[in-house]
């Protein structure tokens, strides 16, 4: 860290400068006449300090104490505590955060202090997974810096350079006499600090080069040096090192500091080692040579140096009434959510304690487990919603129930789960209770060992007991949102899910409501049967861009286990497979595999994006449905994130509802696919060509699903220039109705084949009718026989059983009966039919329908025999297949409704 000061005049350059130590004092004292900050100031620069602080977690708590030691050498306590909140969210933000050093610059005018920070944010290394953002998935408990400096600051602002990107705040003093600096309330004298008769304050100054200059009497007296033999030496040489405990500034930095207060001690000419409390101050004489001036007193009589102790500035309230001691804790206006309460509450804890970071976690309704929640100083993103068992080991400081100190976690490793590898070396965790029953626990830990004592566990303690029934309270509130917020979301699912007997549409739906709900990215597999492997059926990620890789990814690993086992189940091979893809690619990347990288730059974006997508946690849900395993639901999150316990319990009420869901689509799907192989087997294989007659066939089954009902028709080959026709009617729809049509098809081509005349072949298809017994249903139907002959005509030979009549479309556009009717087949055992002989000339056009046709309604209105006649009529000279499609437009135009009633249409046209 470098530091200067300039006590009076303009600054050099309020921007800070990349020098080493000593260049920058000898640049400070070059530069001490230039003033380029153009930026509005409210008065003149009288002081300025500066600091640099590399991108290590302790360099905020550093920060924080420069700037609290600067503030109070200047004599604004004031303004203290604002200038440090902001101060400590600005540098987190540049060396956590942004990962760059941090340049700290103060300026002290006549009515406040500006304070500047700088971060190399353009200058940001790329780390080794490639320069995505995202792959190292930085800290997000950031982003109240601004908005904290547009809270509390008089004024702020952000300025951008190509190499620093600067945020800086102004805070005013407030009204106050003239001449007072701080006030003290007035205690009765025995109340009054201890101190000798005689106060002996020793004046030694140090030069730039770290030499005594000046030693003053008190000093000869206090230490027994006298001034000849301590002028020039160092004051290394003198100070018993270390320092006062907790503080990590050495005597050589505080030397250079612009102010600074602590203990150390001096070797006096007797070789024993005074303790003395120490103020020092750094100036510059008029030639612009900066020194430093120390202020010593012994240790016991340090209240004649020290500052004012810092007081949260709602401990003593105007009127005299005592304060909320958790208002005291946490501030006003405390958060109104909990998440915000638990992030104030981790920042005041790490502040109180002077700690490099701090966590809260928060216990399961079991209380066998701890869940972080808010933390500062350490990876959150990694580390939210993560799990820590609460007995962690035996023994006392094993148990989060109880607070525990540790001075040195390398002597015990794994004492602090969530501290592993966060290079944190002393921890005093603290329990949260209500009501005797463990809530949580709030600790806070340092870079350095020995940092915590008991004394410091007890001052934790105490601000725990303040804020545990806040936290407890706003808990419970977020748990009941989440209930209600899950019981909407799994009656919405419900309906969803049981609206749909698709199973794409289903697969779709079950990743539709689980990203981004629940999830950053889900993959539903499917399993067939038992014998079958699961088989990857869907992905979706909420970026549609990373859906390919994602899939890309998962296809080339081993799918998870089939465990029906309920719960959801940790899935580390999608992360680890992300791990090595972005390994192999930031290899790449580097020329590591010694073949060309240009080649393989443009598979390194989606693959390092894909790795950072899946990098995170994965869990499992079994999908069974009928005691079965079907599938598996898996749910992933980003780059080290975990998923809340709320959210997989309700992805694992989700993942029942919608197993059950796939499994009725499942089995609708198979019985529809039998269904319709079934019902095709009842239609007629392809019509055959006739020379010298057009052929068209329209057939719509009432229903949905339905493909064939109780109309039927067929046109088939009966001996060489012969060809049966028919076109029939069975009373009803649907399954049964299409067993008859069935019956009666094939019967036909059999006894057709036979050579039997047509009302043979009718009467004995009557008999087998009414063999069905009570299956049995009546049957109109049309049947004929085509001849083609040699002019150019067609002989037709015709029984009309109970079925509409044909109707024979002549070239002169009359239209008229081809047969007469006779009685229905399946209602009588003896029927006496006949046939009929029509020949069709060229041009003319037979049409044959079933009643679906004719008896289409619209309210008391019916198509009727009439009116198909007329629309026939409108067809002369047109193809069969023109008259076919003219008159299932007419029929469908004439009434609004779907159709209630089969429909078949048949139409030959002689050539």
């Amino acid at each position: 860290m470098t530091t200067g000061l300039i006590p009076g005049g303009q600054p050099p350059d309020p921007r800070p400068r990349a020098f080493p130590p000593q260049q920058r004092r000898e640049q400070d004292s070059r530069e001490e006449a230039q003033h380029v900050d153009d930026r509005p100031r409210s008065s003149v620069i009288t002081a300025r300090a500066a600091a640099s602080f590399e991108p290590v977690g302790r360099s905020v708590a550093t920060a924080r104490a420069f700037v609290r030691d600067t503030l109070q050498g200047w004599g604004y306590a004031d303004i203290i505590d604002d200038a440090v909140v902001l101060t400590s969210e600005l540098v987190t933000n540049a060396v956590v955060h942004a990962g760059t050093h941090a340049d700290l610059l103060c300026l002290r005018h006549e009515d406040g202090v500006r304070i500047e920070v700088a971060d190399h944010y353009p200058e940001r290394e790329i780390p080794l997974q490639g320069s995505l953002a995202t792959m190292g998935s930085p800290d997000r408990e950031g982003g109240r810096g601004l908005q904290l400096c547009a809270a509390i600051a008089a004024r702020w602002g952000v300025d951008y350079t190509p190499t620093h990107k600067t945020v800086w705040f102004q805070l005013d003093l407030p009204d106050r006499p003239v001449g007072t600096r701080t006030a003290g309330p007035a205690l009765p004298a025995e109340l009054l600090p201890l101190a000798d008769s005689r106060v002996r304050v020793a004046v030694v100054q140090i030069d730039r080069t770290g030499a005594i200059s000046a030693w003053n009497e008190d000093a000869e007296e206090l230490f027994g040096y006298p001034a000849d033999q301590v002028v020039g030496k160092p004051l290394t040489d003198l100070a018993a090192w270390p320092h006062t405990p907790g503080t990590s500034t050495g005597i050589v930095e505080a030397l250079q500091l612009s102010r600074w207060e602590g203990s150390y001690g001096i070797r006096g000419a007797d070789g024993r080692v005074t303790p003395v409390y120490a103020s020092h101050l750094r100036v510059r004489d008029t030639e612009g040579d900066p020194s430093t001036v120390c202020l010593l007193v012994r240790n016991h009589e340090r209240a004649v140096l020290q500052s004012p102790t810092r007081l949260p500035a709602t401990d003593g309230p105007a009127d005299g009434q005592s304060a909320d001691p958790f208002e005291v804790f946490i501030g006003s206006p405390a958060p109104d959510d909990l998440d915000g309460l638990l992030q104030r509450t981790v920042e005041r804890a790490r502040d109180m304690l002077d700690g490099d970071s701090a966590f809260l976690l928060l216990a399961t309704d079991d209380e066998t487990e701890l869940e972080v929640r808010a933390s500062t100083g350490l990876p959150s993103a990694r580390q939210r919603f993560a799990r820590v068992p609460v007995e962690a080991g035996p023994g006392r400081y094993g148990s989060a129930r109880m607070p525990a100190v540790h001075e040195d976690l390398l002597a015990v490793p794994g004492a602090v789960p969530l501290l592993n590898g966060t290079g944190m070396r002393s921890v005093v965790t603290v329990p949260l209770k209500v009501e005797g029953r463990l809530t949580g626990s709030l600790g806070v830990a340092a870079e350095g060992p020995g940092r915590y004592s008991n004394e410091e566990a007890l001052r934790l303690q105490f601000a725990a007991d303040r804020i545990a029934l806040a936290v407890e309270s706003a808990r419970l509130g977020e748990l009941e949102r989440l209930r209600r917020g899950s019981l909407s979301f799994l009656v919405e699912a419900s309906d969803l899910l049981a609206g749909t007997l698709d199973r794409d549409q289903t697969l779709a739906l079950m990743a539709q409501m689980t990203v981004p709900t629940l999830a950053t990215w889900c993959a539903v597999y499917t399993i067939a049967d038992q014998a079958s492997d699961p088989y990857l059926s869907y992905v979706l990620h909420e970026d549609e861009e990373l859906i390919d890789g994602i899939k890309s990814l998962l296809s080339k690993i081993a799918p998870p286990d089939p465990v029906p086992t309920p719960g959801a189940r940790v899935w580390s091979a999608p992360g680890e497979a992300a791990h090595d893809a972005a390994l192999r690619s930031s290899m790449r990347t580097l020329g590591l595999t010694g073949g060309p990288t240009h080649q393989m730059s443009s598979g390194i974006g989606p693959t390092l994006a894909t790795a950072s997508a899946v990098g995170g946690e994965t869990v499992v849900l079994p999908l069974v449905a009928r005691n079965r395993v079907i599938g598996m639901l898996t749910l992933g999150k980003p780059t080290d994130e975990h998923f809340r316990q709320e959210i997989l319990e309700l992805a694992e009420d989700l993942s029942r509802r919608a197993a059950l869901a796939l499994d009725n689509a499942r089995l609708y799907s198979e019985r529809t696919a039998i269904s319709q192989s079934l019902q095709r087997s009842l239609l007629p294989p392809e019509l055959p060509d006739i020379d010298g007659v057009e052929v068209e066939v329209i057939y719509r089954a009432a229903g949905e699903g339905n493909e064939v009902g109780g109309d039927f028709y067929d046109l088939f080959p009966i001996s060489d220039g012969a060809y049966g026709f028919a076109i029939g009617d069975v009373c009803g729809t649907g399954p049964h109705a299409a067993a008859v049509t069935g019956l009666a098809r094939h019967a036909l081509r059999l006894l057709a084949r036979e050579g039997l005349s047509g009302p043979a072949v009718l009467e004995r298809l009557n008999s087998a009718i009414l063999d069905e017994g009570a299956r049995s249903r009546f049957l109109t139907l049309l049947y004929g026989e085509m001849r083609p002959q040699p002019d150019g005509s067609a002989e037709l030979k015709v029984v009309c059983a109970g079925h509409p009549l044909p109707l024979r479309l002549r070239q002169d556009g009359t239209v008229e009966p081809a047969a007469d009717p006779q009685p229905l087949l399946g209602v009588m055992e003896d029927l006496e039919l006949y046939e009929q002989t029509v020949v069709l000339d060229p041009g003319d056009v037979l049409l044959c329908v079933t009643d679906g046709v004719t008896e289409r309604r619209e309210g008391t209105r019916m198509l009727g025999d009439d009116g198909l006649a007329d629309v026939l009529t409108t067809c002369t000279g047109l193809t069969a297949g023109a008259v076919a499609a003219r008159i299932m437009r007419a029929v469908e135009r004439f009434a609004s409704d779907a159709p209630s009633d089969d429909m078949a249409i048949l139409a030959m046209r002689v050539a």
